[in-house]
């Protein structure tokens, strides 16, 4: 493993189903700007409606033992207690602390390297969930009222940077891979338990596939320490994620943790709702809410301040530019939270000088 220090995803150093909260004690402590590899597992073969098994699950996709990896099976043979009813799905590894890290600063998590941990993964869709809530699955013959309908979790498969997914007659899907940690995030300052689904101001599952290697997010820190965690490895994902998950499979992630304390950065952090990302060449500006539409708000809103707090535009100019040039993508529809993200060019805003 490389990075300045190492976290696996043994069962003592994850968290299933919540996030950390303030009162969450570190498994790790770094000095910012230092770098740490994080082993990464998905949820998916380990839930309960697929039997906690992922031996049994994985041998039906015909998946060998030796193949599937010991954490995951440590994982799933653990007491660790999971009740999907009242926790969210995933395993997050974490937290860790970050000496100096205080309230109100920004967390940068600039994303060094993403490993494959094993060349395949799922995509699953529940009933109930996803962009067609009992639609699909579909309900089998002779379906009664309370009856449960089982997931649907197809295993895919990778080779080199391509993503495999059997058809079932023979034929394949072939996709570009495009690995990114769906989790990311600070603790919320709550000492009561967060649900690992919906995304907030303090990150979590944000599911933008944009942030991937090379990438930049940065956090508003919400308590002392900041309590960094990742989760919910993806493979790749499309924008909007609509079956439930997208391609969920296990990554060795390296990433930079770098504490922010000066006063422009905390008067961003301050102005925006959400987290924000930038890419080679992209800022990216999150909107969230439980509403698509207020989500789309949330998300011009964030743009118009980001716009004004880092290039000085005042808000009819910042609205115009937005409209004739910048891009409102669906990060996902599936996590509660609702998220849209705007795509900024960098480059247009170079005669500006931000």
């Amino acid at each position: 493993m490389r990075g300045d220090a190492q976290l696996t995803s043994a069962p003592d150093l994850i968290r299933w189903g919540l996030l950390p909260d303030r009162t969450s004690a570190p498994v790790l402590t770094i000095s910012s700007g230092q770098t740490v590899c994080i082993d990464t597992v998905s949820h998916e073969g380990l839930l309960a409606d697929q039997g906690r098994d992922p031996l049994a699950f994985f041998a039906g996709a015909g998946i060998a033992a030796s193949n599937v990896l010991t954490d995951v099976i440590e994982i799933a043979a653990s007491r660790l207690p999971h009740d999907s009813g009242q926790v969210g799905p995933h395993i997050v590894t974490g937290p860790i602390a970050v000496r100096g890290a205080r309230a109100g600063d920004v967390l940068e998590v600039e994303v060094l390297e993403l490993l494959q941990r094993a060349p395949y993964g799922v995509i699953s869709n529940r009933h109930g969930f996803g962009a067609l809530p009992g639609e699909l699955p579909a309900r089998p013959p002779g379906w009664v009222v309370g009856q449960p309908v089982a997931p649907v979790s197809l295993v895919a498969h990778t080779e080199g940077d391509i993503g495999l997914l059997p058809v079932g007659d023979g034929r394949t899907i072939r996709f570009p891979l495009n690995p990114f940690l769906g989790i990311m995030g600070v603790a919320p300052n709550l000492d009561t338990p967060v649900h690992s689904v919906p995304p907030g101001r303090h990150g979590g599952n944000i599911d933008v596939n944009l942030v991937g290697v090379g990438a930049r997010l940065f956090l508003p820190v919400q308590v002392d320490q900041a309590l960094f965690y990742v989760g919910d490895p993806h493979f790749a994902q499309g924008d909007g994620e609509v079956a439930l998950t997208a391609f969920e499979a296990p990554l060795r992630a390296t990433v930079r943790l770098t504490v922010h304390s000066d006063e422009r950065s905390r008067s961003l952090a301050a102005a925006l709702t959400a987290p924000w990302a930038r890419t080679d060449e992209l800022h990216v500006v999150l909107g969230l809410d439980r509403d698509l539409n207020d989500a789309m708000r949330d998300a011009t809103r964030n743009a118009l301040a980001f716009l004004a707090q880092t290039c000085g535009l005042p808000a009819p100019v910042a609205l115009a530019y937005l409209s004739a040039a910048a891009d409102f993508e669906v990060s996902q529809v599936v996590d509660q939270v609702k998220g849209i993200h705007c795509c900024i060019r960098r480059s247009d805003l170079d005669s500006l000088g931000s």
